[in-house]
């Protein structure tokens, strides 16, 4: 898979560059975080031979048989990007540098009682799919605050996932949407994009596209 998996890198690499031109915007904005859920560590291990450093995790008890698996891989940091149950926060604080999916309060003061230094973002939920999680953009001021409030956690950015559609295009008012709320609350980092959209999402400012089926085809859940 290395061969395959370095051709999908330069691959995504080269589309990260062309649309950061395209929006004026420098390479070194945008953080391609490889997302390998559902793949096994070895996948990891090779995405880190060749040069990745950040990756994506959606669920916290797959990642908990993964972590045991992989070798010191000095540089990389894991980000939990799916949802979280505030029951689960202990184990997710044990085992990521950051956690992309709060929202709410409570799991906030979850993650801040593990002690351990995190970088957290703001799950916002832009549209109406039930299956969405997320805090209603109203709650942001509150949640905001709650956040900057815990000694242990630094509040950076915001998150947030549009409606699958097979048109990029879709996704771009929920980007833009989310780029106005990150400003209003200053806050520098916004995940958004994903293989089909990530064009779309760097244009809108994204700075973490959050890249799986581009990187390491489609998965196949066991």
């Amino acid at each position: 898979m290395t061969d395959t998996l370095r051709e999908r890198w330069d691959e995504v690499q080269t589309r990260i560059a062309a649309a950061c031109a395209r929006a004026g915007r420098r390479e070194s904005e945008v953080l391609l975080l490889a997302v390998t859920k559902v793949f096994p560590a070895s996948v990891i291990e090779q995405a880190y031979a060749l040069g990745m450093r950040e990756f994506g995790e959606n669920y916290v008890q797959e990642f908990e048989g993964k972590r045991p698996l992989l070798p010191a891989l000095p540089g990389a940091r894991f980000h939990l990007i799916g949802h979280l149950q505030s029951n689960k926060a202990k184990k997710a604080g044990e085992l990521f540098d950051v956690v992309q999916t709060v929202d709410s309060a409570k799991l906030a003061r979850r993650l801040d009682e593990c002690g351990k230094a995190m970088e957290v973002l703001l799950e916002v939920k832009l549209s109406e799919e039930d299956a969405k999680h997320g805090c209603h953009p109203a709650e942001l001021p509150g949640l905001v605050d709650a956040i900057r409030g815990c000694a242990n956690l630094q509040l950076t950015g915001l998150l947030t996932m549009p409606p699958w559609d097979e048109d990029a295009e879709r996704s771009r008012p929920y980007f833009a949407r989310l780029r106005e709320l990150a400003a209003a609350h200053g806050l520098p980092r916004l995940s958004m994009g994903m293989s089909n959209d990530l064009e779309v999402a760097i244009a809108e400012g994204s700075t973490i596209v959050r890249v799986g089926t581009a990187l390491f085809g489609r998965r196949n859940k066991p």
